[in-house]
């Protein structure tokens, strides 16, 4: 039976990778045959067809179609694919309504789960008459943009009642943008085929328009192949330079620097600053930003977006002005990039989800099935030996960043990390513990900006879950004791997280109502703080005054106090051996109260 569910596990694994794989290679082929068709500038009606299938190819969904806007406003559908309906296929609908003109109001996506049944849509019935015989339920529409001009919308719809899901979202998004530079390239080619023929007379401009246009089309090719060919920011930039010399720069969505290249003879551009102003403009507007500096240096600036989430920057600096034509082509390598920085976290996002899935059976199950073994050999790590588990917390960031973050050192340590019961996590493979410990803290503290704690623990045998909980214990105990920004070992807390063990939780209570129950129950029922004036007294070394100060009363006061403390716990309560015990019982009363106001919010 084990057997049979390690295979079906396998199977299910492999299935999942293959259905990956085959998606990426669609997609991937779908941005190819869309960039041959801008490159080969064929007509419009050819490039919208073909958009329209690599589009249905792309998304995977039972239907879709692309409506440009006409002079009247209205929305006429000029190209589908997986539609049944004659009717449909010759669709439009009038100004201001539908998904369409809420698309084209926003200049952003937007869907609907089921389009008969949305009230937040302004409904024609020229358009709803049509959507029974195709069967259209789920509905997504992005707008085509060409500058900050709407031309169209492309839309996928299913059939079945479904959301969308957002990286889908963003990837029609991309595309649409990809798809509106194709049309936009093709109306442009048409346009001066025409002018040259009306012309003559202009056929030296013309024919440099022409010039211009295919070299951005050849640059856009050579830049999507880069990306087919599992390039990076630093190709992309590499052949910016070549076509436009200068100094390319690319940040990423954090706005830091990832890639630089200069052309021969050519500085790196120090100045960072100019280019700040410029990136706010550039996102706020959707278009490359150029402004010449005190320096003498042009700069411009293309933001790298897709489906309205900030994914980086291109940035160009070099002494003379680009022209319209390098505009575009930085506007161009900047869709390029986003499409790439998309592609790499659908890798990477499916990469954490099977380590995070793998180490939560680590974590959750001993001993190790075989199938586990195999799956993390496939990933280079050798579960055997991971004999290191930590626990960060971070309250500034949500667990998911932590892990991110940790997933990206993983490697260093021969590691899986991932999200378990709402802690980030990891397991890896270290001879020094504190050193490790310390180590990682730096690293995270660094990567995220912001203080955390971070607990290790030398896992014993395949005792997993115990580290795990111990870890967590002694994160809870270190914000109780106030330390807020720290890399340890469970061996420093273990003792504070042993006495708040829940299992041994009745014999804390039975010393804390031996040494404090009269004291606890004064209080309860006279409205007294007696407890918090023995805390404050032991804390102050017996100190009478620095205790009556800390607790803000009178000596006269604290004086009274104390007597009732005496009466309540017998004249020798501040001798040397009653004391400690006290001194004890009251630290941990506050440690434990502190430990249940953690309990009760959300987990790091």
């Amino acid at each position: 039976m084990a057997q049979s569910e390690a295979g079906a596990d396998g199977a299910r694994d492999h299935g999942e990778l293959v259905s990956y794989r085959l998606r990426r290679e669609r997609e991937l082929s779908s941005l190819y045959a869309t960039a041959r068709s801008l490159a080969a500038l064929g007509e419009v009606g050819e490039v919208l067809a073909t958009i329209v299938r690599h589009a249905h190819e792309l998304i995977g969904s039972d239907i879709a179609y692309l409506s440009l806007l006409d002079a009247e406003g209205n929305l006429k559908l000029s190209a589908s694919a997986g539609t049944i309906s004659h009717e449909f296929s010759t669709a439009w609908m009038p100004p201001g309504g539908g998904l369409g003109a809420r698309v084209i109001e926003s200049r952003a996506p937007f869907w609907v789960s089921n389009y008969r049944e949305a009230q937040v849509l302004s409904h024609r019935p020229v358009f709803d008459s049509l959507v029974p015989d195709e069967g259209l339920v789920a509905l997504l529409g992005v707008p085509l943009l060409v500058g900050e001009r709407v031309v169209g919308v492309l839309f996928a719809a299913d059939r079945t009642e479904r959301p969308f899901e957002k990286d889908e979202v963003a990837l029609l998004s991309a595309f649409a943008d990809h798809a509106a530079i194709a049309l936009d390239n093709a109306r442009l080619y048409e346009e001066s085929r025409v002018s040259l023929r009306r012309l003559r007379e202009a056929y030296r401009t013309i024919e440099e328009q022409v010039t211009s246009v295919e070299r951005a089309a050849a640059v856009h090719e050579a830049l999507t192949h880069v990306v087919l060919t599992g390039g990076g920011p630093g190709d992309i930039a590499r052949l910016l330079v070549e076509h436009l010399r200068g100094t390319v720069t690319v940040l990423d969505r954090d706005d830091r620097i990832v890639a630089v290249r200069c052309a021969e003879g050519q500085p790196a551009d120090p100045d960072r600053e100019p280019v700040w102003e410029l990136l706010e403009e550039a996102r706020s507007t959707g278009r490359c930003a150029s402004a010449r500096g005190a320096d003498g240096v042009v700069r411009s600036v293309a933001a790298v977006h897709a489906g309205g989430s900030h994914l980086g920057s291109l940035s160009l600096a070099r002494s003379a002005a680009p022209d319209p034509a390098d505009i575009r082509m930085l506007e161009r390598a900047a869709q390029i990039m986003g499409l790439l920085v998309l592609m790499r976290d659908a890798r990477v996002e499916a990469e954490e989800r099977v380590r995070g899935e793998l180490l939560t059976e680590l974590l959750a199950r001993a001993p190790l099935h075989p199938a586990h073994r195999e799956r993390a050999l496939a990933r280079g790590v050798d579960v055997d030996h991971l004999d290191v588990l930590l626990v960060a917390d971070c309250p500034g960031r949500p667990a998911s960043d932590v892990v991110r973050r940790l997933n990206a050192v993983s490697p260093e340590w021969s590691g899986l990390a991932g999200e378990y019961l709402g802690r980030a996590t990891m397991l890896l493979r270290a001879e020094d513990v504190e050193e490790a410990a310390r180590a990682l803290h730096q690293g995270l503290r660094r990567a995220l900006g912001a203080p955390l704690l971070l607990v290790a623990d030398r896992v014993t045998g395949e005792e997993r879950s115990r580290s795990f909980s111990l870890a967590q214990r002694c994160v809870e105990v270190m914000r109780a004791l106030g330390e807020e920004d720290r890399g340890a070992t469970t061996r420093q807390y273990a003792m504070y997280a042993l006495v708040f063990d829940p299992q041994r939780a009745h014999d804390l209570d039975r010393f804390l109502t031996d040494e404090l129950g009269v004291l606890l129950d004064y209080d309860r029922r006279r409205a007294t703080d007696l407890v918090a004036t023995t805390a404050a007294y032991f804390a102050q070394s017996g100190n009478l005054r620095r205790t009556a100060d800390a607790l803000h009363v009178h000596m006269n006061t604290l004086l009274k106090r104390l007597h009732r403390i005496g009466v309540l716990l017998g004249e020798d309560w501040r001798s040397p051996d009653s004391a400690l015990r006290l001194h004890l019982a009251v630290r941990l009363h506050q440690l434990r109260a502190s430990l249940d106001r953690s309990a009760s919010g959300p987990a790091g």
